[in-house]
C-alpha cells in the first residue's frame, strides 16, 4: 500500500514543479481562456441577434406583405430584377401532450392511421437478442419493460392539414389546425 502512495506522489505536481511552468506559458493559458469567454459572448449575442432577424422575417413574409398585397387586390408581382412576389397559402398545427390519445383516435377512426409514428422500445438483459426480435405484445405479455411511444410528426400533420383544407375537410381542433398566406419570393436570373 505505502508503495501505490509512493507512487501517487511521485506522479503528482509538487509545488516545485509548478514553479517550473513558464510564466509566458500561464500569461498563454490565461489569454486563451479569456478569448474563449469572449468567444462564448460573441455566439451568444449572434445566437440573440439570429433569433431576433427571423422573428422580424417571419412577421414581414406572413403578416405585413400579405396583407398590403391584399389590400391592393395582387397575388404576385415581378420585381425589377426578374425576381417574383408570390402569396402562397401557408398551413401548419400542433397535437398537444394531453390530446394526443383522443387526436391519435380520431385519426385511427377517419382512416388516417398510417399518419401516426409508433416507436416500441424494450429493454433486455444480456444475451437475450433474440427475444429482442418478438413483436411488442410479446415482449409485454412476458413481463419486460416496455415504452410505446406515438407520434404524428409535425412534417407530417401540416401536410395533412394543408390537403385536408384544400379538400374542403373540416379539421377538428384537436389537431390544432391553422392556415395562413407567406409572401415567397423566387430570385429573378
Amino acid at each position: 500500500m505505502s508503495d501505490l502512495l509512493q507512487q501517487v506522489e511521485a506522479d503528482s505536481m509538487s509545488a516545485d514543479s509548478i514553479s517550473d511552468v513558464s510564466t509566458d506559458k500561464l500569461k498563454s493559458i490565461a489569454d486563451i481562456a479569456h478569448k474563449i469567454a469572449l468567444k462564448e459572448d460573441e455566439v451568444s449575442q449572434l445566437e440573440e441577434k439570429l433569433k431576433l432577424a427571423k422573428k422580424e422575417l417571419l412577421s414581414l413574409t406572413d403578416e405585413d406583405m400579405p396583407l398590403l398585397m391584399e389590400e391592393i387586390n395582387l397575388e404576385s408581382f415581378t420585381l425589377s430584377d426578374g425576381s417574383k412576389v408570390e402569396i402562397v397559402p401557408t398551413y401548419g398545427g400542433t397535437i398537444k401532450v394531453a390530446d394526443r390519445p383522443n387526436a391519435h383516435d380520431w385519426l385511427r377512426q377517419n382512416n388516417f392511421g398510417d399518419l401516426i409514428k409508433s416507436s416500441v422500445a424494450a429493454e433486455f438483459g444480456m444475451g437475450e437478442d433474440n427475444i429482442a426480435k418478438d413483436f411488442y405484445e410479446a415482449a409485454l405479455s412476458r413481463g419486460f419493460h416496455v415504452d410505446k411511444k406515438e407520434i404524428v410528426h409535425s412534417s407530417t400533420l401540416k401536410s395533412w392539414i394543408r390537403e385536408q383544407t384544400e379538400a374542403g375537410q373540416d379539421i377538428p381542433p384537436i389537431f390544432g389546425a391553422w392556415t395562413g398566406r407567406r409572401a415567397k419570393i423566387m430570385k429573378g436570373k
